[in-house]
């Protein structure tokens, strides 16, 4: 790296710590309060952030409408400019305001939505963190998690990468007590590993189906275990009461 290169790069991380101090960004993926639940967070496959091109692929879109606003709010200017100079100096700071400010907040917000983006698998739950001024944290319970895909556009094609999206029971179903059962959906975003993580979710979920609650084990109980001498006794008087004397 150049040292004009290092100087910058120095520059921005400098400044980039003062607007995280400042935002208060949590740097350690989130936990879940008052469990002992066992989570690795140095296996990538149980706490991780999207890629470093979810990123870029946010940066595109917003490359793509800062150019289409700021056009719509300078062009109108440079002609308004063009025939009538005194009023389009007048109107120069507002208008190049109005186009270059909103840009950097916008900047901004990208790089912290980024940072401020976790997703952590513990042994019984799915916990999800966002958010840039307010940071919100999701949990979902393997129990409740009915199905997990794997979304790719375009251009999340071309970054290499994928959304997760885990569809959750609603709690309910449509108004009247008719229709469809309505469902939630936790969306992990911006991955390059989509297909391991929607693995990792399914086998945590069929673990917990298969330890946890345990109405999956009904109808494979031993039957002999169910029933006593009293109730062969009871079976063996009704059995003699059906049939009569001979």
């Amino acid at each position: 790296m150049k040292p004009g290169e290092r100087a910058a790069a120095w520059a921005y991380r400098g400044i980039w710590r003062i607007i995280v101090n400042w935002f208060n960004i949590p740097e350690e993926p989130p936990r879940l309060p008052g469990t002992g639940e066992r989570t690795d967070t140095s296996n990538e496959l149980d706490a991780f952030k999207p890629s470093p091109q979810f990123l870029k692929y946010m940066k595109l879109g917003f490359w793509i409408w800062l150019f289409i606003i700021d056009a719509a709010i300078l062009v109108p200017w440079s002609i308004l400019t063009y025939y009538h100079p005194i009023i389009g100096m007048i109107l120069a700071p507002v208008a190049w305001g109005i186009a270059i400010v909103p840009d950097i907040l916008v900047y901004i917000g990208l790089h912290l939505r980024y940072d401020t983006t976790w997703y952590l698998l513990t042994d019984r739950a799915l916990r999800i963190r966002s958010g840039i001024w307010v940071i919100k944290e999701t949990t979902i319970t393997y129990e409740n998690i009915q199905n997990v895909t794997v979304h790719q556009g375009p251009f999340q094609r071309f970054f290499g990468i994928s959304n997760v999206v885990v569809r959750t029971a609603g709690g309910g179903a449509s108004a009247g007590g008719k229709g469809p059962v309505a469902t939630h959906l936790g969306l992990i975003e911006g991955i390059a590993n989509a297909a391991a993580i929607r693995d990792r979710i399914m086998d945590r979920v069929r673990q917990s189906r298969t330890t946890g609650l345990g109405d999956e084990r009904v109808g494979t109980v031993d039957v002999a275990r169910r029933w006593t001498a009293e109730h062969v006794r009871v079976l063996r008087e009704i059995r003699e009461l059906v049939a009569g004397p001979v």
